[in-house]
């Protein structure tokens, strides 16, 4: 069984099950599927008017809700994936392993009017392939009390203890170059479940990801609606 944890926002709840069903879809062993839903944990800490989702900091309760044992995998919900998540299982080396993104934001604003923060390691955490045990740093008590950069660029670990996977699993839509072999697209800036990112790249398959989910029949098989099918 591979746990895989999803960043979860009220404001974007069909980025999270589009993306869940694209992991389903693409993987070859089963798959947990868990949602990280701020109020059902024990968060005390007030939101940062810096954070654009529900999950800036939660997501580093990913060890603790594993009970510190395995491997898990935490990403944010506004991804889809192209390929069988069942082999992001043997880039683990370190205690964590996440795309080590070199790059500079663009400074305007992202979705739904959230300012645009920059800092080293930017969106290194979008992703991350833990090793439970090696992570038992992160307890409730720690993530409720340490600032935003002391999660986000791994203070609670030493530099060597955080690995790198295929930058493939974490492609920045619209911060990069296009890449057609990417195997886990972010819409970093914002999806196409806004009306302003409706043409970005990717766009159009992840609309056809949700048709997928919406239009599944009982024998087994895709169909599009009418209208699009036509």
């Amino acid at each position: 069984m591979l746990n895989v944890f999803l960043g979860y926002d009220p404001n974007e709840t069909v980025a999270l099950h589009v993306l869940s069903h694209s992991i389903m879809r693409h993987a070859s062993v089963p798959v947990s599927i868990t949602p990280i839903v701020l109020r059902q944990l024990p968060m005390t800490r007030k939101r940062d008017p810096k954070q654009s989702t529900e999950f800036s900091f939660s997501r580093f309760l990913v060890p603790w809700l594993c009970g510190y044992e395995g491997q898990a995998i935490f990403m944010d919900l506004d991804m889809l994936c192209r390929a069988d998540i069942a082999t992001m299982r043997g880039m683990l080396g370190a205690a964590i392993s996440v795309v080590k993104h070199e790059y500079a934001p663009r400074p305007e604003d992202k979705f739904l009017g959230q300012k645009q923060t920059i800092y080293a390691k930017k969106n290194w955490s979008s992703v991350m392939l833990f090793d439970n045990a090696q992570c038992r740093a992160l307890t409730p008590e720690y993530v409720n009390k340490a600032t935003g950069l002391e999660l986000h660029q791994f203070k609670w670990l030493e530099d060597s203890q955080v690995g790198e996977i295929d930058p493939a699993w974490n492609h920045l839509v619209d911060e990069y170059e296009p890449n057609p072999k990417a195997k886990l697209v972010h819409f970093t800036r914002g999806g196409p479940w806004f009306a302003k990112f409706r043409h970005c790249e990717y766009a159009q398959e992840w609309r056809e990801e949700m048709n997928l989910m919406l239009h599944h029949n009982a024998y087994g098989e895709y169909s599009l609606p009418e209208k699009e099918a036509a």
